[in-house]
């Protein structure tokens, strides 16, 4: 695989759209990437679906740093059950790049980034929120979205540089 830095640039520009179009932050960020590894948009989209609002809404694990594990497992994950090496290394991956993500962010975790006090009541329903001009200015879900991609891109910028 050969991404030049403009194309990385846009998927991350791609990522935010997806968000700002109504898709969830690991659908937005992993969609920006599938055909990169024969995965069409539509199908990553429903992959990624149930990982919203930090895995279906129960503000867990951030979407768009779902999106990261899942893209560096397209990427480097095993596909042998008895690989051990191989499983260590995309483990090394993620845990590289989700370091990079909590330094970034303040955390991981959906809640935490959201501000709310504990998942337990952020939980409380399924219910996605509606996408209005005001979820927009007090989400900072697009500039994580934004901020996941990039991690990515610039792993996938520096795997390439060092080959």
């Amino acid at each position: 695989m050969n991404v030049s830095k403009q194309e990385l640039e846009a998927r991350v520009c791609r990522a935010v759209d997806n968000f700002m179009a109504g898709y969830g932050c690991c659908q937005s960020v992993v969609a920006a990437f599938s055909d990169l590894y024969g995965l069409d948009e539509l199908t990553a989209k429903r992959i990624a679906a149930g990982f919203g609002g930090g895995v279906g809404r129960l503000r867990m694990m951030c979407g768009a740093v779902s999106g990261i594990v899942m893209l560096v497992g397209l990427d480097c994950g095993q596909t042998e059950g008895s690989d051990r090496e191989g499983k260590s290394a995309c483990y090394k991956v993620v845990q590289q790049l989700l370091a990079r993500s909590e330094q970034e962010n303040g955390s991981l975790i959906c809640a935490e980034i959201l501000g709310l006090k504990g998942h337990e009541k952020a939980a409380s329903s399924y219910e996605a929120s509606p996408r209005t001009a005001e979820y927009y200015k007090t989400r900072p879900c697009a500039a994580k979205v934004e901020s996941a991609a990039r991690i990515f891109a610039d792993y996938l910028w520096q795997k390439q540089q060092s080959l």
